[in-house]
């Protein structure tokens, strides 16, 4: 049962209409949080606002935008603003690269990739900076364990988790200046519409079928079993709480151990 530790708080998920950002979402509504559920689809985010709200009784808003613009961004930040009049807690969720072979990828898909991931996270947390560091806030960045594994299929996704890394230390120490935490979480492959979506990728490229492609990946990772959404919501909750406060400037891969070597 949740402790209701972040009762109060304000918290702004992208990527929240399902999969993981829609498990975080709940989990620190549990804590107590209002949120503003971010995505591009409208009638998803509807969907897991009623979820949240029947399962937790919190205040949950959505803003359907598209976070790959920089008035997608200026409306998301607004919107929070306005309904809640501040910020606590930035989860920058948002985000689905391509994968394929390097020359099957054009410049618009590695465009879109950063455009929307790493740009998105930029760009609201610097529209939300000013309101994060007012309150000694959190900002929670999802990058991917592929930001340690190069994979000669997921090349836009490495690059993109690699520069979400780079930008989440770098934004952890202009946080030790104005109070704000600041960390980045590398899921591994986790059950969602998106893991589907690079099994059948990546069988489609070896000629195998996506239940051969999601073995290969266990016995090779050497992990007990595929992660869950809900797998990371407890690790995001746990970073955005009061005993979490001394972390800063982390990355945290939560794969079930297929990341080797020091990180």
């Amino acid at each position: 049962m949740a402790s209701k530790q972040l009762t109060g708080k304000i918290a702004v998920i992208t990527g929240a209409s399902k999969g993981i950002g829609q498990k975080i979402a709940v989990r620190l509504a549990m804590e107590g949080c209002d949120c503003l559920l971010v995505a591009r689809t409208e009638q998803t985010l509807a969907q897991s606002a009623r979820e949240i709200i029947k399962l937790t009784g919190q205040r949950i808003e959505t803003a359907a935008v598209d976070l790959s613009s920089l008035k997608g961004c200026e409306q998301a930040s607004g919107t929070a603003i306005r309904h809640f009049g501040h910020v606590d807690i930035l989860v920058n969720c948002a985000g689905a690269t391509k994968a394929g072979t390097f020359l099957d990828l054009p410049d618009e898909d590695w465009m879109d990739g950063f455009d929307l991931k790493f740009h998105g996270a930029v760009r609201l947390s610097r529209l939300l900076w000013p309101s994060l560091a007012s309150r000694q806030g959190t900002v929670i960045n999802i990058g991917g364990a592929a930001t340690y594994s190069p994979n000669p299929n997921f090349m836009i996704g490495g690059a993109v988790n690699v520069a979400m890394a780079h930008f989440s230390k770098a934004l952890s120490l202009q946080g030790l200046k104005d109070d704000v935490n600041v960390n980045v979480v590398h899921p591994g492959m986790t059950v969602s519409d998106r893991m589907q979506t690079l099994l059948e990728t990546q069988a489609a490229a070896e000629g195998i079928t996506v239940a051969q492609a999601k073995l290969k990946y266990i016995l090779a990772s050497g992990i007990r079993r595929l992660g869950q959404p809900e797998d990371v919501a407890e690790l995001v909750a746990f970073l955005c709480s009061p005993q979490a406060r001394h972390i800063q400037g982390v990355g945290i891969p939560i794969d079930g151990g297929a990341t080797t070597g020091f990180h």
